[in-house]
């Protein structure tokens, strides 16, 4: 056989070799690849919860009017006031000063009736009820961001990522693979 084509055989052949030495070598050189996570935000939802509240309540109540038109008042008002009226003037004078007495009690008597009346009340306790909405934050996920291979990323998670980078698989996070704190 020709001896540089020999020489060229062996060259070519020990430079394959070495080529996949190498290559072997750095492939396992490179070991598995992470991402970074760079923000993690929870997802958080208010709910209301409606719940009945009650109380008791003091309340004043006016008791029923019997006389509406407070005859009675009025009566006793122009008695005691034709009395006292009786007691001035003289001969003619001493009836129109009963007359006007009468008058001006019966007025008075009526108005003294009208607030004893709206005054005449009485408490009872009542049960008073509500609703009220009670507030409730929850976190229902995290928004997560990762940077991989120079760009930034989002992911939405159900659960909180434990560490501070996240285990790649052909470009893919492993979320609930292995994950390793830097």
């Amino acid at each position: 056989m020709n001896k540089p084509i020999m020489i060229g055989g062996i060259i070519a052949a020990l430079g394959i070799a070495g080529g996949v030495a190498v290559g072997s070598y750095q492939s396992s050189e490179e070991g598995p690849r992470y991402a970074d996570i760079v923000s993690v935000d929870p997802i958080v939802q208010t709910t209301d919860s409606p719940r009945e509240v009650c109380k008791n309540v003091t309340v004043t109540h006016q008791r029923p009017v019997e006389d509406d038109h407070r005859i009675a008042g009025t009566a006793i008002g122009a008695i005691v006031g034709g009395v006292v009226g009786n007691q001035f003037g003289g001969g003619s004078g001493k009836k129109i000063m009963t007359a006007a007495g009468a008058v001006g009690g019966g007025v008075a008597g009526n108005q003294v009736q009208e607030r004893m009346q709206q005054g005449d009340t009485y408490q009872t306790t009542e049960k008073r009820c509500s609703t009220v909405n009670d507030s409730k934050d929850e976190t229902v996920g995290y928004d997560v961001r990762y940077r991989y291979d120079g760009e930034v990323h989002e992911a939405k998670l159900d659960d909180k990522p434990d560490s501070d980078r996240v285990l790649m698989r052909d470009g893919q996070p492993q979320w609930d693979g292995d994950t390793q704190s830097s």
